[in-house]
């Protein structure tokens, strides 16, 4: 519920700045907390898409577009696109493990002694088991738990973290998740793979709580994580000794071996469950005959995620409402703010303008993927795209756009549109950034994203519309208002152009590419919505389009196949990729080169 005391706080301090009827057409500090604080609230559980917290939102921001006199441009004379998305994974009523050692056979309970994780293939796999310690492979470190292991069609048993623990600043620590240790183990031959916590880890994580990886993507192997006290059993049959083998591991000594007359047979049944959410979509037409036709779109993504199943940075397996009231409650609200001010002034619009609030942002760009598929403004009448994306934080002034390489207009126009606000900002080229403008400017369209910055709260329960910066989110509105103005009525639509330097960024990778996956595509593969102008995938002959199945020699199924195939490519050296383009297999050669890291 939202708390009245906290509002009442908010308002007598926010009362010089507030504007009570005196400029109804103005952005004010008032409605941006009406918003954000319905919007960052409790009731709707985080946003996640596709639940109905999420929805919540969607039906209280279509009714805000109706306020402001937008016209629908959804479905059906709605203003709601729907698009199907993959929510979550249940298991199935056909899961079993049975244990065979000696005289021994144990039926294991599911969820009580064992647990399939949600990227296991569904089916059934039998066969002998190896022990292959951390299950790491990593020859630039000089360590292989499957040196001289020979693990065709069996089924390795594997500890999770690594031999250095689960410390983040571990050189081992990419090789850590799940995910990665199955498709090592797929990789080298074995059909199936059983994670164990190892003895260190005095508190052993209650089966039912572990969080199911939430990507919905199939790894190509069975996959379990099997209760410690089991593996202990069977390992003492075959004569070890579980904290014996952690300490050889911890040394870097190389101890795999196969259990004698130890066998399993494993069925998993994994249920893909699938729902819908939607895109929020209003326009105000251009009443210019010469440029009415053409369109800006204005866009903030909606959701976020919810209890913190994903992507929280909360420590501890405790659920909690992730409320995000900057990322993107700040957006939404600016969002829909702007849909009012221009609606105000629409009389004078020569440009439409495109008011898309998305969904399923934070599951993969998929509400924005899915628009630009299926554009409710044709993309070759879309001038730009302006994203605002964690707008709520603005802190000493200071702000951060991204995408100005995206066109060579936009510094100036942005000098102009900060004349008489005097906001600090600092521009940012590249029109790439895990935000929703990216598929944009994959279609060639000028964009940029409005950002105040990371924070502590960042993907975590302390993400609440108490500590926005409302006057600097107005101020940030401002600015974005006066772009917009300019943008709208300026005779020639602004060039695209392909910024600079877009290796530049974060990244635990040493190789650069310059490959731009699509997140929303479930093609087996990977699909690429584009590739970087300059890049080696650019003169290795790679286009938006292409489907990337086998890189090094390795198969590619999906975006985890091909991160880890990435992890393992060198600089400078030329690898060997097929790609599906035209329903025909071509085979590629592409030279990666060293990646520039941003500290």
């Amino acid at each position: 519920m939202i708390k009245i005391f906290h509002i009442c706080i908010l308002l007598l301090f926010f009362l010089p700045t507030l504007s009570f009827g005196t400029e109804p057409d103005e952005i004010t500090t008032r409605d941006l907390i009406s918003h954000i604080s319905y919007l960052a609230s409790d009731d709707l559980e985080g946003r996640k898409a596709g639940t109905e917290g999420a929805n919540l939102a969607a039906n209280y921001i279509e009714s805000e577009f109706k306020k402001a006199g937008l016209k629908p441009l959804g479905d059906n004379g709605t203003y709601f696109q729907e698009f199907s998305l993959i929510s979550g994974i249940r298991l199935g009523d056909s899961n079993s493990f049975k244990i065979e050692y000696g005289d021994n056979i144990n039926d294991l309970k599911i969820k009580d002694d064992y647990l399939p994780l949600s990227f296991s293939s569904t089916g059934g796999v039998s066969g002998d088991v190896v022990f292959a310690g951390y299950g790491i492979s990593a020859p630039e470190l000089g360590y292989d738990d499957y040196k001289d292991l020979e693990v065709k069609d069996k089924i390795v048993l594997v500890l999770r973290f690594t031999p250095e623990g689960y410390d983040p600043k571990s050189k081992f620590y990419k090789y850590a998740t799940f995910r990665s240790k199955a498709i090592n183990a797929r990789k080298k031959g074995a059909k199936g793979i059983i994670f164990v916590t190892p003895s260190s880890d005095r508190e052993e994580e209650n089966l039912g709580g572990i969080r199911l990886d939430a990507s919905f993507t199939g790894s190509g192997i069975h996959a379990v994580i099997l209760r410690r006290g089991i593996a202990e059993k069977v390992l003492n049959f075959a004569g070890k000794d579980l904290p014996s083998l952690e300490q050889d591991l911890a040394a870097k000594r190389n101890i795999g071996f196969k259990l004698p007359n130890v066998r399993i047979g494993l069925k998993t049944d994994l249920i893909q469950e699938k729902g819908s959410s939607y895109n929020v979509i209003g326009i105000l037409e251009g009443s210019s005959p010469e440029l009415g036709d053409e369109a800006i779109i204005i866009g903030a993504h909606y959701d976020h995620i919810g209890m913190g199943e994903r992507f929280s940075r909360k420590e501890g397996s405790k659920k909690s409402v992730h409320n995000g009231a900057d990322d993107n409650a700040s957006g939404t609200a600016g969002l829909i703010e702007l849909a009012k001010y221009f609606s105000d002034r629409k009389e004078n619009l020569q440009r439409s303008i495109v008011f898309i609030a998305f969904s399923a942002e934070e599951l993969g760009l998929l509400g924005s993927s899915y628009y630009v598929s299926n554009p409710r403004i044709p993309l070759y009448n879309t001038i730009a795209m302006i994203n605002m994306d964690m707008i709520g934080r603005l802190r000493d002034g200071k702000l951060t756009i991204l995408g100005a390489g995206s066109s060579p207009e936009w510094k100036g126009l942005l000098d102009a549109a900060n004349s008489g606000i005097e906001l600090g900002f600092s521009l940012d080229e590249s029109g790439f950034a895990p935000s929703d403008q990216s598929v944009f400017y994959a279609k060639n369209i000028p964009v940029l994203q409005f950002f105040t910055g990371v924070h502590s709260d960042y993907h975590s329960p302390g993400d609440d519309w108490e500590k926005i910066n409302y006057i600097g989110e107005r101020e940030v509105l401002k600015l974005v208002s006066s772009l917009i103005s300019e943008l709208e009525t300026r005779p020639i639509r602004i060039a695209y152009s392909r910024a600079k330097d877009e290796k530049k960024v974060p990244t635990g990778f040493n190789v650069y590419l310059g490959t731009i996956p699509d997140y929303s595509d479930n093609t087996r593969g990977v699909k690429l919505m584009g590739v970087k102008q300059g890049s080696p995938a650019e003169r290795a002959g790679l286009k938006g389009g292409d489907i990337i199945v086998e890189f090094a020699g390795d198969t590619i199924k999906n975006i985890y196949d091909y991160v880890y195939a990435l992890a393992e490519a060198q600089p400078g050296v030329n690898v060997d990729m097929i790609v599906i383009r035209d329903n025909k297999n071509l085979r590629l050669g592409v030279v990666p080169e060293p990646r520039i890291v941003v500290e």
